[in-house]
């Protein structure tokens, strides 16, 4: 199982970074790998969102979203091509002046032996975290 976890503080509104978490169905205009989302019996405080991503393979994977406006986004997997477990989450704190306190958390383990899952999961949880956090703050910044 790979395990990682990254705290930044951001020059951003709580509320303003929230808005673009939970905008799920934008993710493919930002994130690098996502090709399609698809939004499944959401409220604002539940759903679930099916993805489409292309890391070193395409794969397709469903997960159980938890929401609490404007703190925490946090997700179960559900059932995928790849995964055992995809389990993680945003918590957001407001320092004030405009400030949050940004940690993003994840969890994951691949089912049985998959050629390249182990580039797969690295790419996963220690090359891409830096660099998608940063695409969702310059979201943010943007609106």
């Amino acid at each position: 199982m790979a395990k990682a976890s990254r705290t930044e503080v951001f020059d951003i509104d709580i509320n303003k970074l929230y808005d673009v978490i939970v905008d799920f169905e934008s993710y493919p205009e930002f994130v690098l790998g996502v090709n399609d989302i698809k939004v499944h019996d959401m409220t604002d405080e539940s759903g679930i969102v099916e993805y489409s991503i292309d890391m070193i393979k395409k794969l397709n994977y469903h997960l159980d979203m938890e929401m609490s406006r404007p703190s925490k986004v946090a997700w179960k997997f559900k059932k995928g091509d790849l995964f055992k477990v995809n389990d993680g989450g945003w918590d957001l704190k407001d320092l004030g002046d405009g400030k949050t306190e940004v940690t993003y958390s994840l969890e994951i383990e691949v089912k049985g032996f998959i050629p390249g899952s182990k580039m797969i999961v690295n790419k996963l949880t220690e090359t891409s975290l830096p660099s998608m956090m940063k695409s969702f703050y310059e979201r943010a910044k943007g609106l």
